[in-house]
């Protein structure tokens, strides 16, 4: 694990040890399409829960940190089909107009209410459920990730995870933290190329190029210019998968 993740793990453990014991600590991770934003928050996410179980052995088991990935509010491809230009928003899938930005706003503002006993978000279990994204069917999977009342730090990592637009800036305004991981746009675009062939995304690498320019590049600009400020900036970590190819 690189000494960045580390020194910014630590940095929130200390930052959730002066936090109060009902609240949650709530970081968004944004950056550019091929930024490292999943690398990163996992990495941190690892290491934070790694750190808390060797400075609290009482806890159960239960893990202080979890991952949240803003693809799990994806419009599903049926709710594309729906749009009057479908064949374009099948194309432009990833542009913040593609996820439902109402129902992740709902889920920040959940994450808000009080971790103390007794204090629930449905009024039975007090667990606040985050969809996630199926790669297998391409498509959301509902309530797929359990946010527990020991959960107190959350990490939300995504393209639109502080945008200041409505209706996503009122999520933005309630994250702890903000953190923008900075990439050149050369670096971004072959970053992008690779994975979008190594993952099959694209049939080849002449598709890869085209959906790197006609889609990732416009969402990477429009995230610069529609973000909230970022309380921190990161220089961007790099993905081991792709740097090895």
């Amino acid at each position: 694990m690189d000494h960045i993740t580390i020194q910014l793990a630590d940095y929130l453990v200390q930052r959730l040890q002066s936090t109060s014991p009902h609240d949650r600590l709530l970081v968004g991770v944004s950056g550019v399409p091929a930024s490292g934003k999943s690398t990163l928050a996992q990495g941190i996410v690892d290491h934070v829960n790694s750190r808390l179980a060797l400075t609290s052995p009482g806890r159960e088991g239960h893990e202080a940190a979890v991952l949240v990935a803003l693809d799990g509010w994806h419009l599903t491809r049926a709710q594309l089909d729906k749009f009057p230009d479908p064949k374009l928003a099948h194309d432009r899938r990833g542009a913040h107009w593609t996820f439902d930005g109402d129902s992740y706003v709902a889920f920040v503002r959940a994450l808000r209410c009080s971790t103390a006993p007794g204090a629930t978000s449905d009024g039975k279990t007090g667990v606040i459920y985050a969809p996630s994204f199926s790669h297998a069917i391409k498509d959301p999977t509902p309530d797929a990730v359990p946010i527990h009342p020991y959960h107190r730090l959350v990490l939300i990592e995504g393209l639109y995870s502080f945008l200041g637009i409505t209706p996503w800036r009122e999520a933005a305004e309630l994250l702890n933290e903000r953190w923008f991981l900075n990439v050149g746009e050369e670096e971004a675009e072959r970053r992008l190329i690779a994975r979008h062939v190594q993952s099959g995304v694209a049939k080849d690498l002449e598709e890869a190029i085209w959906r790197s320019r006609e889609n990732d590049v416009p969402n990477g600009q429009f995230i610069r210019e529609n973000m909230l400020n970022p309380t921190r900036v990161i220089d961007s970590v790099e993905d081991p998968v792709l740097k090895a190819s």
